[in-house]
């Protein structure tokens, strides 16, 4: 199984104050009511320490999505590392990620109040935290093909579509579920990847 490592940034610790401090405004009163200024005061530091750090409050939510995504995707790596193969593995994580994000505070409150500020990453670019998805499935990807329990094919396109595939349940799980169980639609999801990756 793939190890998700991250590289310790010698603000690593400064870092997290002012992530926590963001999340806790946010959770609070929305992206756009949050301000600089609210962190910097929560976090306990100047307001100059704030921006030479992050110069405005939208990059430091997408530092903020990326440490909760990749604490979520190390999460599910763990949750599926019992699993026989790198297929049941990369099932596994799939649906654990999906379903931890559903369930994620800080998703849950960019969706419910600021959700326009999702529509790049889904009609323009892939962010940071859609990148760190891919990496990880490709590298299942490979690991699935060297073990033989998934299908040969070019990994970088099987990620693309797998990552395809997935991204609409990160964005629309709550509404998906108000009339279906969550589990029910996780477990035919993952039946879903399972059979589509088999050699």
């Amino acid at each position: 199984m793939t190890s998700i490592r991250h590289t310790p940034s010698p603000n690593r610790v400064a870092d997290d104050l002012l992530l926590d401090a963001a999340m806790e405004c946010v959770l609070a009163v929305g992206v756009r009511r949050t301000t600089l200024s609210d962190i910097a005061r929560t976090a306990g530091v100047s307001r100059m320490t704030l921006y030479r750090r992050f110069p405005d409050v939208r990059g430091m939510l997408s530092a903020l999505i990326t440490r909760e995504f990749g604490k979520i995707l190390a999460a599910a790596n763990e949750a599926a590392r019992d699993e026989p193969d790198a297929r049941g593995q990369l099932v596994a994580a799939a649906v654990h990620t999906i379903r931890e994000l559903a369930a994620n505070p800080l998703m849950h409150a960019v969706l419910e109040r600021d959700a326009e500020l999702l529509l790049p990453y889904i009609v323009e670019r892939i962010g940071t935290s859609q990148r760190m998805a891919e990496e990880y499935l490709r590298a299942q990807l490979a690991a699935g093909q060297a073990d033989g329990s998934i299908r040969a094919a070019d990994p970088v396109v099987q990620a693309r579509t797998i990552f395809l595939l997935l991204q609409p349940y990160v964005f629309a799980i709550r509404p998906s579920t108000s009339d279906l169980e969550q589990a029910d639609l996780l477990a035919e999801l993952g039946r879903l990847l399972d059979v589509a990756l088999r050699p």
